[in-house]
């Protein structure tokens, strides 16, 4: 059983915490299934690799208490929490998810002490137990759409409103990428109604609070409450050069293209006066309203209704006599379309976030990584369950050459994936920045010896 104190806070773990580890689970979906999952597809030396961040080598650089220090949080069944696990070997950490089979698996950040050893030092009265390093990340739910989507609400999703989560990975990625100059940038499927994105780079993982907190704020635009009408208010004469970018290289085109039809933005009355009440002026808000209110029983069919209404909107506002109203369209755009971040999970270093390749208990889909270069062609509905691993791994040849398990299995190619386009190129900055630190120590000590 899990101490009492070691019980997740609620805000410290990702949104889908409260629906993580329950009885009742999907068929296909049990502790009998995942424990053959860990025990033969889960990807453990990938896996680790990756949170040793080359620290597991033997170069005289090397932190080798480095993944220790980290801390990993099992979800058992019926919400039994294990906070504050550590782990100093990829067979010590393989062992112990094979013998405890968690529901979810959540990583935390690297603290100054090993995480388990923690009450030890609380007892020395120091403040020695504190977070020194945590990948900057970005947690991002369809649900937090569900005042702009229609075909969908809470935790469902299908390919009407998923491209939603697409156009978040687009905006992020490029805005990481180029403002922000990190390269290693791993995205995942949730499992079931979300994206997570980690930042991996050196800088990014020795960031503090106040940074993390200030990255987090040069994303965010969508400021409203449930009870705010306008949540987005793009304030300054011209756009910021990366809204800038965003509305036209991404959002813009997507509204108008796929958007506005599928989830038929302005079909009915209810639908078009939400982004009627957007409008500022009374006066042009009130005259589109009558216009769209008098053709309702017009022939023009539902698609070309969407259609032709959003360019009468836009054509009303930038006339020459609400020239001041333009700035409204892309608000309208932005409010619709632009990523919606749980910010508190991306300021704080203690934020736990559940790792790739669990398995989501309510859906049974594994957390695969997205390549953000193809994120157009990801669909949830064709990510490998764990019930469809478990079958291609029974129908798989036993005698198929193959090093691994899940080489025989559909989770091959997201593997390959995490491998070569993420893990190897991180694994190669971080030995040259360790050799790098090194070597630069050591010519520090040559010249305090030179006197």
């Amino acid at each position: 059983m899990a101490r009492e104190d070691d019980k997740v806070e609620a805000m410290e773990i990702d949104g889908e915490h409260q629906q993580a580890a329950t009885t009742a689970v999907l068929d296909g979906f049990n502790a009998d299934y995942l424990r053959i999952y860990y025990g033969k597809l889960f990807p453990y030396g990938d896996f680790f690799k990756w949170l040793s961040y080359g620290n597991d080598g033997k170069h005289p650089g090397c932190d080798q208490s480095y993944v220790g220090r980290r801390e990993f949080s099992f979800t058992l069944e019926n919400d039994i929490y294990l906070r504050f696990q550590s782990f100093d070997s990829v067979a010590e950490m393989e062992s112990s998810i094979k013998e405890k089979c968690p529901f979810k698996i959540d990583i935390g950040p690297v603290y100054s002490v090993d995480p388990a050893k923690r009450h030890a030092y609380a007892q020395s009265g120091n403040n020695v137990f504190v977070p020194v390093e945590r990948e900057l990340i970005f947690d991002i739910d369809i649900s937090d759409y569900d005042d702009v989507r229609y075909c969908c609400s809470g935790a469902d999703v299908c390919m009407d409103c998923w491209p939603l989560m697409t156009i978040a990975i687009k905006i992020l990625d490029a805005s990481l990428r180029d403002d922000f100059g990190f390269n290693h940038i791993l995205w995942v499927y949730s499992g079931r109604r979300g994206v997570h994105c980690w930042v991996c780079d050196s800088r990014a993982r020795r960031l503090n609070n106040e940074q993390r907190a200030a990255i987090a704020d040069y994303f965010r635009v969508y400021k409203g409450g449930e009870n705010t009408m306008k949540k987005v208010s793009l304030t300054g004469a011209v756009l910021h050069p990366f809204l800038a970018r965003s509305y036209t290289d991404v959002l813009k085109g997507f509204f108008e293209d796929k958007l506005l039809i599928s989830q038929q933005l302005f079909a009915s009355e209810e639908r078009y006066q939400k982004i009627i009440d957007l409008i500022p002026d009374e006066n042009v808000a009130s005259e589109l309203h009558d216009k769209w209110q008098g053709n309702r029983r017009s022939s023009i069919s539902k698609e070309d209704a969407n259609a032709t209404r959003w360019e009468q909107l836009k054509s009303t506002l930038q006339s020459g006599k609400h020239k001041v109203l333009r700035r409204c369209i892309e608000e309208i755009v932005f409010s619709y379309t632009y990523p919606r971040l749980d910010m508190e999970v991306s300021k704080h270093m203690n934020h736990l976030l559940k790792a790739p390749f669990c398995i989501h208990p309510k859906t049974g889909r594994v957390c695969v990584p997205i390549d953000p270069d193809n994120c157009d062609d990801f669909d949830p509905m064709t990510v490998p369950t764990l019930s469809q691993l478990l079958g291609e791994l029974n129908a798989a040849d036993l005698h198929t050459d193959s090093e691994n398990d899940w080489e025989r299995t559909s989770l091959d190619k997201s593997v390959r994936y995490f491998r070569t386009s993420f893990l190897q190129p991180l694994l190669k900055a971080c030995k040259e920045e360790i050799e790098s630190s090194y070597n630069a120590k050591l010519q520090q000590s040559k010249n305090s010896l030179t006197w």
